[in-house]
């Protein structure tokens, strides 16, 4: 049984953070400990017995934050339980149905084994960092699209799986 989970997380604007503290509170409802780092943050995953990476999207993109941290520890990721997420459609796309990952995040998954990849929706709001998320917000094509309810429920299913190993 696994019961130390590392919810690292890359994000620009926080929206993927709160994802991540959302994922990591329903694990420990779930009875497992779990911290929340930003993944830039991360030195070793060692100390972890799983670990879930998620990352916001941007121009087909997963974060650079993300992508760098399943590289660098990829040796480590190798020999634990992996999920990933991604986060960022801005409508309501990823309630309506799966989204695929994105190519490097297949990649990713792929060479980890991961157990499960899942894409939600985003959030870009008033006082977001970037040129094109500034752009984007002032076009009126910005607003809050996750679902907390599907985070929850997603989580609860790492959870499960951890506590029956």
């Amino acid at each position: 049984m696994a019961d130390t989970v590392l919810v690292a997380y890359g994000t620009t604007n926080g929206s993927t953070e709160e994802i991540a503290e959302a994922v990591a509170g329903t694990l420990r409802e779930g009875g497992l400990t779990a911290r929340t780092l930003p993944a830039r943050d991360v030195t070793s995953v060692a100390s972890y017995d799983a670990v879930v990476v998620g990352g916001g999207l941007y121009a087909g993109r997963w974060h650079k934050d993300a992508r760098r941290f399943v590289r660098r520890h990829r040796e480590e990721l190798a020999h634990r339980p992996v999920w990933l997420f991604s986060s960022g459609p801005l409508d309501s796309s990823a309630a309506d149905r799966d989204i695929p990952a994105v190519r490097g995040v297949q990649r990713t998954m792929n060479r980890l084994d991961v157990q499960g990849h899942i894409t939600f929706g985003g959030c870009l709001k008033e006082g977001a960092k970037g040129r094109i998320a500034k752009m984007i917000v002032s076009s009126g094509k910005g607003g809050d699209y996750r679902d907390f309810g599907a985070i929850e429920e997603w989580a609860k299913g790492i959870a499960k799986a951890l506590t029956r190993e």
